[in-house]
Order: structure tokens, then C-alpha cells, then sequence
């Protein structure tokens, strides 16, 4: 630097506040090495203003900053998109001519969808390729960032005949291009990526499933290679246990070993059919809810499964959900077109526009469980958590703008009642508000939305919940709050929702008569504590592996006779556990104690009782509890008393907690 040129310095914010100068171009790894050099060791990333950079790129002007490690969920991210590059280099290496279309990263791991120009691949190369990666990782090659021209990067993909990134090309500006290149392999990506391929210590190739080239069925199809990585290989280790666990409770596998639901071909793809025991178990959550609901103000009422298109042109679904739709049902009478729903609350509007309304009516509270149908693509089906026809817990608030709150926060109470009471107590509420440099995506007024958002905002920090905020993840009519509950295994799903909407009253021009004698807007709120049964049952699944609690569970015993000679007896038993409303069966098959034990133990029942010659004698049954062994011997009566107290014990010590 010349004698006295003037040095430009940089604020940087850090997450505690605390406000240090830089030099113009500083690198957050360069901040990060000005802290500690253990730090710097372990940064992946950084967060810029709230966006996620490379760790690498200069920073020009004054900005909060986020250091990101292994521990922090962009951290990780960062680190599986770049493993996504690294899969792709080893790829290339091992099957020349090989293509790439996309490789994001998910919740646990990537994918990438590759053409591999006819060559096959199966489980049995797995090892090939992560054996590659993890010699490319050892490289330690660094991740470099390139800004390119449209024309250039054109020319760069045109000459290596690649029509996959050609046609990403196309919906890119000029000006907003990166390519990323780490050792011997270059990609259009907008990044970011982690410093250099070293850090990364253990890979796994997980799967691989077909994937239509962008979703479309008329494409070609493609091979989606789904993996992962870690900093170190005791975590991957650690990662295949739980890998394992996941697929014992698979709630596709459980959901056949418990007889619980079914798929047909001929009925169609996603569309599940419930079997006598899921449909016990799907009712009892029904009633859980309607008693709830109940009790909390909620009106019931129903809907049809079909309406005029015009209803979801005036709604907004029809624009905005109208490619995920079933195609148009078209009747005799011209032009005259009906639409499965894609959602209630449409229905729930025109319900509310029936008769008059004054401010006293407010709030109405209707509550549906109504099925719903998307269309699906075939590949993104997935037992009960993707399907084309869903029920949702639906229900719709309508009410004036001082109870928004209010009507807010009960919500609230009633989605974490249902969280304990099943036993989800790891949850984060997302904040899913509108992407403010995307305004299309939704309707309504900039007016509405502040109004709506601050209702949520300040309703979640009211009652203490533990939040995420996401811009751009709001519904296209309002923003939401999403509960993201963790399972036994630490996955992370979307169940209930709660959404502020000013937008449908507009559209639809719902009115009440204020105090003032004027017409005016209700506001509505959507809200699904479930979100859809189908999901939230298989979420459920896989989080008690199949081991529901005794107030749920479709059979609460068995009845096991020793020989049919004791069948009349243990009909005689189950009637009077019937008639106390327990709910259960007799196993009367000509097989052996043993067998019958083994066999209800599979099909997870709570209580086996087991009924010979004394037990009938003396009129009692010696009780088995599941995964337990044997408990004693009880009478009819006292087994009834003996399982509601069981149910009440954990209803109150669960909804106490």
C-alpha cells in the first residue's frame, strides 16, 4: 500500500452484539482467525446479512456476521450441497460422459440426479464411489468461486455438450452466474460451499431411485444418488444405528405388520385404503380432536369433495395450486367444470357468507375433517407422509381484529395439547414469513401482511415458544407458524399449522356489522394441529415405533386360551372387557401358547391374557404386558380398573408436563 492511502474499514456485528473493524475485503475465515484460530478451524461458512456466503468471500461493506460450524443446521447444509460437488467429481471419475442436473441438500445428506449416459449403476457400486470421494477429500482441494457471464458460461457447457445445465442456464440473469470448481470437476451453482473438500472424513451412498428430469413425467428419467457425510467417521457410524432404528419403524413396514392400512394399484398411486385396525386408530384421533374442539368453541361442519372451478379462481388456488390439481371434472352441461378440492377453506368462506353476521357472532370457529387431493408427481409418493388424498384437521376462525391474538394464542394451546398428549415434546415453531424480495408469489396488501405477521410474531413470543424464522415460507394468502416437532430419532417434520389471513375475506368480500352499525372485514385464521391424519399418523408410527399409547392403540388385549377348551371362556371374558368399552380380541387359532405370545407380541398389543383351566376355575386371566413378561393374575373387572388407571396415569402426568 502507497504512503498514505487511506485504509476503508468495515463494521462487522457478531451474534453477541459486540462491533469490530475490518479492513474493506476481509474474509469472514479472516474475522474468524482474528478470534481464534480454533475457530477458524472449524468454520464452514458464514452467515452475511443473513444470507450464507463462503467462508472465503470478501465482505465490502458493513454487515452482521454468523460463523457457521458442524453444529449449526446451514453449517451442515453447506457442507452436504458441497459433498453433492465432491459425489459428482467421484462420479465423473468412474463413469465417463456422465451428466448432472441438480444436487441439493437435505434435512440429513444430498442427492444429485445424474444421466449416466446409459450406464447402470446399483447398491453394489456404492463402496466404489464413496471410496472415490473420500480419496478426492483427502486432496483437500479448496472450493473456488468464479462470477462468469451468461455468455461465457454458455459457451463453457455448450462446449462440453451439457444440456442439463444449458437449460438452467436460461432462467438465470446476466450478471447473477457462479460456477464452482474443487479439483477436476466445475458446476454452475450459486453456492455456498465450504472452504475445501478436507473437512469432509466419512462418506456413505445411502440410495438410489428414479427421478423424472425436472419433475415431469415426459422426461427423461434420471438416477436421483442419495448420500451423506461427516467431519468425522464415529459420527457416520453413529448416523447407520439410527439409519437402522428408522427402518424398523418404518411406518410403511409397521403399517403392514399392524394391519393398519393398504395401497392398491387399482384404486390409484397415493391414495391410501384404511384397513379395519388403521381405521380404529384414524377414528380415536378424529374424537380426541372433536372433543377438543368441542370444548373449545369449534363448530362442526362439512363439505363436499368437489366444487365449480370458479370457487378456486376466486379463492386464488386455482393460480396458484392449479398445476398440482386432478384434471378438471367436466359435466354434460357446457362450459361447466368441477374441481376435487385442494383445500377446505374456500368451502369454509362461502359457509360463513351464508347468513348475516354482527361483530357479537365473532368469533366463528368451524372445524372439518375434509379430504383434500393434490396431484402428486409419482415419484415424490411416499407412504402416509406424500399422498394425493389427505384428511386435515382442519378448521377456520373467523373473527374481528382486536380477537386475532387472542383467537391466536388459544390456538396455540390447543396444538401443544395435542403434542402432549402424544408425546411430542422436541418442537421449534416456524415462523413462515413472505419473501420480501418476491412479492408475486403471494396476494393481498403489504398493509395485511405487516398486520398478519405481527400477530404471529407477537403471539409466539407471548407464550414462550422456542422459534425459527424463515422468510419466503409462507402460504400464498398469509403467514404462518409451523411446528416442527423432532421424533424419537431426532427427524424433524412439519405437523401442526397456524395461519393469520386478511386476504380470502377480501376476495370472497366477507362482511360483519360492527358496533358502529358499518360493514366490515373479518380476519380468518387457518389452523390443523394434525396437519394431514395420513402424515401425522406416520410420523406417529415411527416416533412410538408402532407402541401407541393405551388410549389410542386399536386393540388394547388379546385373549390367549390355551387349547379351544377354554375359547367359551375366553369369549365370556372378552364380552365383559367389550361392555367396559376395552377394546381387543380373541386368539383362537389352533397353534401353541408360544406362537400366539410370539406372534401378538409382533403386532405390538399391550395386554396378552392368557386363559386355562385355572384361570377359568377361578375366573381370572394371568396378564402378559407387552415387551414385559407376565404382571400376575387379575379378574375381568379388576383388568378393566387396572388399564384405566394406566390411561389416566399418563394422560395427566403427559398433559401436566
Amino acid at each position: 500500500m502507497f504512503a498514505g492511502t487511506k485504509k476503508f474499514m468495515i463494521k462487522i456485528t457478531l451474534p453477541d452484539g459486540s462491533v469490530r473493524e475490518y479492513e474493506k475485503g476481509t474474509s469472514s475465515m479472516d474475522i474468524a482467525k482474528s478470534i481464534s484460530e480454533g475457530l477458524a478451524r472449524n468454520v464452514l461458512a458464514a452467515k452475511v446479512n443473513n444470507e450464507v456466503w463462503d467462508a472465503s468471500r470478501p465482505i465490502n461493506s458493513d454487515a452482521t456476521l454468523s460463523l457457521l460450524t458442524w453444529n449449526d443446521a446451514l453449517g451442515k447444509e453447506t457442507m452436504w450441497h458441497s459433498s453433492a460437488h465432491l459425489m459428482a467429481e467421484a462420479l465423473e471419475a468412474l463413469y465417463p460422459g456422465v451428466k448432472f442436473w441438480v444436487g441439493p441438500p437435505l434435512e440429513n445428506g444430498f442427492y444429485y440426479d445424474v444421466d449416466l449416459d446409459g450406464q447402470t449403476l446399483t447398491p453394489a457400486d456404492f463402496e466404489k464411489i464413496e471410496q472415490k470421494m473420500l480419496e478426492l477429500a483427502r486432496k483437500n482441494n479448496v472450493y473456488e468461486r468464479k462470477e462468469i457471464s451468461k455468455t461465457d458460461a454458455v459457451k463453457y457447457f455448450t462446449d462440453k455438450n451439457d444440456h442439463y445445465k444449458l437449460d438452467l442456464l436460461e432462467r438465470l440473469e446476466d450478471g447473477n452466474i457462479t460456477l464452482y470448481t474443487q479439483g477436476n470437476f466445475t458446476d454452475l451453482c450459486r453456492g455456498p460451499h465450504i472452504p475445501s473438500t478436507g473437512f469432509i472424513k466419512a462418506a456413505k451412498i445411502l440410495n438410489i431411485a428414479g427421478a423424472y428430469w425436472k419433475g415431469d413425467e415426459k422426461n427423461k428419467m434420471l438416477t436421483r444418488i442419495y448420500g451423506i457425510t461427516f467431519p468425522k467417521d464415529k459420527e457416520l457410524k453413529e448416523y447407520l444405528v439410527l439409519l437402522e432404528e428408522a427402518k424398523k419403524r418404518d411406518h410403511r413396514k409397521l403399517g403392514k405388520e399392524l394391519e393398519l392400512f393398504t395401497f392398491s394399484e387399482k384404486v390409484g398411486m397415493g391414495l391410501p385404503l384404511w384397513l379395519p385396525k388403521g381405521a380404529m386408530l384414524r377414528e380415536r384421533l378424529i374424537q380426541f380432536m372433536q372433543k377438543a374442539q368441542l370444548k373449545a368453541g369449534y363448530l362442526p361442519v362439512v363439505s363436499p369433495h368437489i366444487a365449480q372451478k370458479e370457487l378456486y379462481v376466486c379463492s386464488g388456488h386455482y393460480e396458484k395450486y392449479g398445476a398440482d390439481s386432478f384434471q378438471p371434472i367436466k359435466t354434460p352441461h357446457e362450459g361447466e367444470e368441477f374441481y376435487l378440492k385442494p383445500m377446505n377453506c374456500p368451502h369454509h368462506c362461502e359457509i360463513y357468507k351464508s347468513s348475516p353476521k354482527s361483530y357479537k357472532d365473532l368469533p366463528q370457529r368451524y372445524a372439518e375433517f375434509g379430504t383434500v387431493y393434490r396431484y402428486e408427481q409419482r415419484g415424490e409418493l411416499h407412504g402416509l407422509t406424500r399422498v394425493r388424498g389427505f384428511t386435515q384437521d382442519d378448521a377456520h376462525l373467523f373473527c374481528r381484529p382486536d380477537q386475532v391474538k387472542e383467537e391466536f394464542l388459544k390456538v396455540i394451546d390447543l396444538v401443544l395439547y395435542v403434542f402432549n398428549a402424544l408425546d411430542f415434546k422436541d418442537y421449534t415453531a416456524q415462523i413462515s414469513l413472505r419473501d420480501p424480495d418476491n412479492k408475486t408469489k403471494y396476494i393481498g396488501t403489504d398493509e395485511n401482511w405487516a398486520l398478519a405477521e405481527q400477530a404471529i410474531i407477537e403471539s409466539a413470543a407471548e407464550k414462550g415458544l422456542k422459534t425459527v424464522t424463515e422468510l419466503g415460507e409462507a402460504a400464498f394468502y398469509g403467514p404462518k407458524l409451523d411446528f416442527m416437532v423432532k421424533d424419537a430419532l431426532g427427524r424433524k417434520w412439519q405437523l401442526g399449522t397456524i395461519q393469520v389471513d386478511y386476504n380470502l375475506p377480501e376476495r370472497f368480500e366477507l362482511e360483519y356489522t360492527g358496533s358502529d352499525n358499518q360493514k366490515h372485514r373479518p380476519v380468518m385464521i387457518h389452523r390443523a394441529p394434525f396437519g394431514s391424519l395420513e402424515r401425522f399418523i406416520a410420523v406417529l408410527i415411527e416416533h412410538c415405533a408402532g407402541n401407541f399409547p393405551l388410549w389410542l392403540t386399536p386393540d388394547q388385549f388379546a385373549i390367549l386360551p390355551i387349547s379351544e377348551k377354554y375359547n367359551a371362556y375366553a369369549e365370556k371374558v372378552a364380552d365383559t372387557l367389550k361392555a367396559a368399552e376395552l377394546r381387543g380380541f380373541v386368539d383362537d387359532r389352533n397353534e401353541t401358547i408360544g406362537k400366539k405370545i410370539r406372534d401378538n407380541e409382533v403386532k405390538k398389543v399391550p395386554f396378552m391374557l392368557i386363559v386355562g383351566e385355572k384361570e377359568a376355575a377361578e375366573g381370572k386371566v394371568a396378564l402378559r404386558a407387552h415387551g414385559k413378561g407376565d404382571v400376575g393374575e387379575f379378574t375381568p373387572n379388576d383388568f378393566v380398573k387396572y388399564v384405566n388407571q394406566i390411561i389416566e396415569n399418563d394422560f395427566n402426568q403427559k398433559l401436566n408436563s
